[in-house]
């Protein structure tokens, strides 16, 4: 008798798209902020390998779901490497959530879309999460707390546990600071800044030259007057 064998059954593989159809920002102004917020803490923690920041980037908290997912508007993991990914697949990455988050209002987002993020990210792991309001120049925060994200009830000034940054609100605009005090700035502004910085640099540099190349004239005075003082006769040192 011939034992037939049963093949193992081959389970489709599950594809977890890149993308959700959705645009990275619904104007200019939101996505300035979300390049600025990103881009900064990137320099914040470029020293760090295991910090791993995105912008507009699926995240997929549970294997198997497709449909539980976020793309936040920055998120920033803590443990995790540098690098390209398509999506933020967490089981793949030690089962690490995003620590912290941002969110960033435009006209299109709504009060129970934005309940459902808080309720996402409160479920799946989020310890800190900061909405903006560019428009009305209002920021909110919620930090978690026994597995609940509770709101911060004076986030003017706040400090970030996880990041170390303050936030500033002034009449007309957010500021954010470095832990060594420096500001956000956008990429245009860190562009200028750089600049001055390098035009400071030639101006020392060419101080510098001008004054080696005075001092090297001032010397070669003064071997040209002992050499004439001493074709005289005269020896200073003998003076």
């Amino acid at each position: 008798m011939v034992q037939q064998l049963i093949p193992p059954e081959i389970k489709p593989e599950i594809i977890y798209p890149d993308s959700d159809g959705n645009p990275m920002s619904d104007n200019t102004k939101q996505y300035e902020w979300i390049v600025k917020i990103k881009e900064n803490l990137e320099i914040l923690f470029a020293p760090n390998d295991n910090v791993f920041i995105a912008g507009d980037l699926l995240w997929y908290p549970v294997e198997g779901s497709v449909k539980t997912r976020q793309a936040p508007d920055v998120m920033v993991v803590f443990g995790r490497p540098k690098g390209d990914r398509g999506s933020y697949k967490q089981w793949q990455e030690n089962n690490i959530p995003p620590q912290v988050v941002f969110e960033i209002l435009s006209p299109g987002n709504t009060t129970k879309e934005m309940a459902k993020k808080i309720l996402f990210y409160q479920r799946y792991g989020v310890e800190e999460y900061y909405i903006y309001n560019p428009d009305t120049i209002e920021l909110t925060g919620f930090i978690l707390e026994q597995e609940c994200l509770e709101a911060i009830e004076d986030i003017n000034n706040w400090v970030s546990p996880r990041l170390d940054i303050r936030f500033k609100l002034t009449a007309d605009n957010l500021e954010i600071y470095y832990p060594h005090g420096g500001k956000f700035l956008t990429s245009v502004e860190l562009n200028q800044r750089a600049e001055k910085e390098y035009q400071r640099a030639e101006q020392e540099q060419q101080r510098a030259e001008q004054e080696k190349r005075r001092a090297d004239q001032e010397q070669k005075n003064y071997q040209d007057l002992l050499a004439k003082l001493a074709a005289k006769g005269i020896d200073l040192n003998n003076l």
